[in-house]
């Protein structure tokens, strides 16, 4: 082969390779400009799962399915678009939800799914532009089992802090019992026929204080780079916190923390959510199987560990522990409990910040055999025992005249769950740099 026949090989083999690479880069930027708001032409994007830029999958809302609904056990939502309405604790530029049937007893077929903005607050509507159809695994129908769960396709859409956000389910058919979170502090809306896709707020004229089959929002996020999961019952669920207001003692500490990494502070960019279920204890379950309510030790698993990029584990919980026990509980046990939490949570590599029990003087569970049994606990938490870090919340919110009360600004007025005030406090004395690093190497 002559010099000139083997330059012009050469030159061939180059051209052939820019051609090439240049096809695959206008696939993939096709690819990638493609719309997942494709309910104008009522045809499903040829790539929903592709996220718009790069980011980290965090939770920006989750919530603990709590029960089978009562009054639903035969028809379930059938013929109805249920509404729910959640706040995000952090934005991102793609969203992905999770539906659980957990409490069913057949199969929940969801034939019509979406989500979007909202519109402002207490409000059904949706602002227009960002409304869009989800699917799973490419479809837009699925039957989620009875006792399972699903995590839709991600799906392109600006989820704004701060915001709140409609996810809209349609099932056609009775599916038994509904999981629900009955606590919510937060209304939503469900309206007759398939309405899922409605921006205007016409057809949802029934309110409800429930989430229904919702258990998690995640948002590709540039924002933050992990989650805090905390688990909790009433005093973490809020329940005596004002309606759609968000002053849940987490709201709060979310906020915090995200105005201390804006302040240029040495602290984690992590979102929080909330496992908080009303009446929940360390260890015993509710009636039912499976079990309404599910101790914290059982629930360990699926409401922290399997939560999205989990980072830190919040506990609080054993005050139910005390207060529903017919005899005098044994705080030997309940500490154990926590501490298996603990164990489970190493295992991940994830730190735990655990929270001392709150007072509970004058509610009429109160005696002074179980107030001795909440301070043998509560020693032992501030000794470290139990937990990688302690936030002292009996300390925060007690009455500094009577420690066994809360103090009276921060009490609700049943003398067990706090205020808005009360909530606000929590947070306030939530050390953030307590976030920082992972669980302590075992030796």
């Amino acid at each position: 082969m002559t010099k000139r026949h083997g330059y012009a090989l050469l030159a061939a083999i180059v051209t052939l390779i820019v051609v090439m690479s240049a096809a695959i880069y206008v696939g993939v930027a096709s690819d990638e400009s493609t719309t997942t708001n494709a309910l104008a032409k009522g045809s499903a994007p040829h790539n929903p799962a592709a996220p718009a830029s790069t980011g980290t999958w965090v939770g920006a809302w989750s919530t603990s399915p709590a029960g089978a609904e009562p009054g639903t056990e035969t028809t379930g939502m059938a013929g109805r678009s249920v509404r729910n309405v959640v706040h995000a604790s952090v934005g991102g530029t793609s969203a992905r939800i999770t539906l659980s049937n957990l409490y069913g007893q057949s199969p929940l077929t969801i034939t019509h799914a979406s989500i979007a903005v909202a519109a402002g607050a207490d409000t059904a509507a949706a602002v227009a532009e960002t409304m869009r159809r989800l699917t799973f695994a490419g479809n837009a129908t699925v039957v989620i089992p009875a006792g399972g769960q699903v995590m839709s396709d991600a799906v392109r859409v600006t989820i704004p802090y701060g915001s709140d956000i409609l996810v809209t389910t349609y099932s056609p058919t009775a599916s038994g019992p509904v999981t629900y979170h009955p606590h919510a502090r937060q209304i939503s809306y469900i309206a007759e026929g398939d309405r899922t896709e409605d921006v205007v707020s016409t057809a949802y004229t029934e309110e409800t204080p429930y989430w229904r089959y919702l258990t998690a929002l995640d948002v590709l996020s540039n924002e933050s780079d992990g989650t805090v999961v905390v688990l909790g019952d009433s005093l973490t669920d809020g329940i005596t916190s004002t309606l759609g207001a968000n002053h849940r003692w987490t709201d709060v500490l979310s906020e915090r923390l995200r105005a201390a990494v804006e302040a240029g502070q040495d602290v984690p960019r992590y979102s929080v959510v909330n496992q908080g279920i009303s009446g929940n204890r360390v260890l015993t379950d509710g009636l039912g199987r499976p079990a309404d309510n599910p101790s914290g030790l059982n629930r360990f698993p699926r409401d922290v560990l399997d939560r999205t990029n989990v980072k830190v584990v919040v506990i609080d919980l054993g005050v139910n522990d005390i207060l529903r026990n017919p005899r005098l509980a044994d705080p030997n046990a309940i500490l154990d409990g926590l501490r298996t939490m603990v164990r489970q949570a190493h295992s991940r590599g994830l730190k735990v910040v655990g929270a001392t029990l709150m007072p509970f003087g004058g509610h009429r569970g109160y005696t002074p055999e179980r107030e001795n049994v909440r301070q043998m606990i509560n020693a032992a938490i501030r000794a470290g025992s139990v937990f990688d870090a302690v936030v002292d919340f009996d300390k925060a919110v007690r009455d500094p005249y009577d420690p066994r009360k809360l103090r009276a600004d921060y009490d609700s007025g049943d003398h067990l769950h706090p205020s808005d005030k009360g909530y606000a406090r929590m947070a306030e004395v939530f050390d953030l740099t307590d976030l920082k690093g992972a669980a302590p190497a075992e030796l």
